[in-house]
């Protein structure tokens, strides 16, 4: 095995996390990959992985030739892209990121449809609610939801999604419908302790702040469970409206007091290299961009 096929497969653990995961990856058994790793560390001659009877970690060596390693194959990708003409024709792996709930709803079917039309495209499709860095992990295409950070990265305007508040029609009729934040106070409410959630919840009433501390009677730890628990009358939740938007359609859940609501979150697809990324990129960006810009729920 060559060095540039030591380094892919170790970039690969790296990313798994595990020998096991990375060969049923890469094709391979589990004991190629424990070798070619075992052959990349000794030529080095430095211990990159810290292995434990359950996972494997980078070390402090690891960390940096881990970056390395992906600048150099992705700098090899591109000359080999570019000698065989790939810049006018999409090819290669294409790793992409997400928002779990969004990923599922919106990314997946634009992963699965651009796939259809490439077929020379491989993703590695990465649905995760954190924030990811790209140049660390490799991400050639990110969806964020929320104000960007000022970067050097690319990034196209989709979209938007508020935050609502929504309850089923039931609780509506049983409870009464809240026409001010502070009704919320003494409200049944299902919370969620997910990533980016607030116990706190701000409102804006006629341009001032506005925050209602509730007390749920139930706390989840995903924005779907909570929508499924207020679907089934238990209370009101607050989530981003595209995550209610079939259920709202539906007339399973309705949205409450919109006139409070807190400006939209922007949504954006983001990617590195510009004129200059891929054509396996550039072409998944376009295609993204023009799917998400039509969808009437963003």
């Amino acid at each position: 095995m060559d060095r540039f096929q030591e380094m892919q497969v170790f970039a690969v653990v790296a990313q798994e996390q595990g020998f096991s995961a990375a060969a049923r990856r890469l094709g391979m058994s589990a004991a190629s990959v424990t070798r070619a790793v075992a052959a990349l560390e000794k030529r080095i001659g430095t211990l990159l992985l810290t292995r434990t009877t359950r996972s494997v970690h980078l070390s402090e060596a690891g960390q940096r030739y881990l970056e390395d390693c992906r600048r150099i194959l992705s700098e090899v990708q591109e000359a080999e892209d570019s000698a065989a003409g790939s810049h006018a024709h999409p090819r290669g792996q294409l790793t992409i990121t997400a928002p779990v709930l969004f990923g599922e709803l919106f990314v997946t079917p634009l992963m699965v449809g651009y796939l259809s039309q490439f077929p020379e495209v491989c993703i590695n499709g990465l649905l995760v609610d954190r924030v990811v860095s790209m140049v660390e992990e490799g991400i050639d295409v990110a969806v964020r939801i929320g104000e960007l950070p000022d970067s050097n990265q690319h990034a196209i305007h989709v979209g938007e999604v508020r935050r609502v508040v929504c309850g089923s029609p039931r609780l509506l009729a049983t409870h009464g419908r809240p026409r001010h934040p502070q009704d919320l106070a003494q409200a049944p409410v299902i919370a969620t302790s997910a990533i980016g959630q607030q116990r706190t919840w701000p409102f804006l009433d006629a341009g001032e702040p506005v925050n209602v501390r509730p007390e749920p009677r139930l706390v989840v730890t995903a924005n779907q469970a909570a929508i499924t628990a207020a679907s089934l009358d238990l209370g009101f939740t607050r989530v981003l409206s595209y995550q209610v938007a079939s259920k709202v359609a539906a007339g399973e859940l309705e949205i409450i007091l919109a006139d409070f609501e807190l400006p939209p979150l922007p949504i954006h697809v983001v990617y590195q290299g510009g004129r200059q990324a891929p054509a396996r990129v550039r072409s998944f960006v376009d295609f993204a961009v023009n799917a998400l810009r039509q969808h009437p729920d963003l």
